[in-house]
């Protein structure tokens, strides 16, 4: 009932925002300047004919031709006004009926009228790939909040501090996770990459990372390649090419890491 509320308000405020204008009658711009030139020159002949500057019949041809001007004039002024009163009539109708009834269509074609709010709980509910960041993350702090132990619940939520930009908190919870859960290739690879982001390159805390994912995993095409960027970083070319062909020689043809090694090697040829 609250929506339902706030949206005839808000209709209402809109229709007043149209209405407010149109109830003013606009002012003609000729009214002054135009009737009030002939009432001058109507006075003008007045007096020249007092003073015996214009002659009697000469002053009442001229007082003739002025006051047909002025009535035409004033004829036009008043066709003017009413058809200006006209044009606002119509657009107060169409603002009174039209604006409502667009509203409402809209919302019913586009909106969900049917459905409730969806309260907290409902949301929370939902599946991981149809909640939005922000649910996600407090349903995940509350969980290790709960449980600080629970190493799934710090990696789950370090990638998604990550992605809502949250780059330390991101390094934290993976920290946490390699603590617990124990660390593999895949673990230390995410740590470096988050490193990377936070620095801006690889840092030697980042290369460390990398370098304990290639102890555990010598194929890891992923460290492989992040080591081959900072060998590049430090100038050493031939280091950085020996990383990148090591992953086209183990990758397939549709491994992830294999194009991006194959295009830093064809710089590092163009670098010659």
């Amino acid at each position: 009932m609250l929506f339902w509320t706030l949206l005839a308000l808000m209709t209402a405020a809109a229709v007043f925002a149209v209405l407010w204008p149109l109830s003013r009658a606009p002012r003609l711009a000729g009214e002054a300047a135009g009737l009030s030139v002939y009432r001058d020159q109507l006075a003008e002949i007045g007096r020249d004919e007092k003073r015996g500057v214009l002659p009697a019949s000469e002053a009442e041809a001229a007082k003739l031709e002025v006051s047909r001007r002025l009535l035409a004039a004033a004829s036009g002024q008043g066709t003017d006004m009413k058809s200006s009163a006209g044009r606002r009539r119509l657009a107060s109708v169409f603002a009174l009926a039209g604006i409502p009834l667009l509203a409402l269509s809209l919302y019913l074609s586009l909106g969900a009228p049917e459905f409730p709010d969806a309260p907290l709980a409902a949301r929370l509910s939902l599946p991981v790939e149809q909640q939005d960041i922000g649910i996600l993350i407090g349903r995940l702090e509350g969980r290790v909040e709960k449980e600080p132990e629970n190493g799934k619940g710090w990696e789950l939520l370090a990638p998604i501090y990550l992605r809502a930009g949250r780059t330390s908190d991101a390094i934290a919870a993976q920290e946490n996770a390699i603590r617990l859960l124990g660390s593999t290739a895949e673990r230390e690879v995410a740590y470096g990459e988050m490193l990377r982001i936070a620095h801006g390159g690889i840092s030697a805390e980042a290369k460390a990372a990398f370098e304990r994912a290639i102890a555990l995993d010598e194929k890891s095409a992923a460290a492989l390649f992040y080591l081959g960027l900072a060998a590049e970083q430090d100038g050493a070319h031939d280091i950085a090419r020996k990383y990148w062909t090591r992953i086209v020689e183990i990758s397939g043809a549709r491994d992830q890491w294999r194009i991006p090694a194959q295009r830093r090697l064809m710089l590092l040829e163009k670098k010659q």
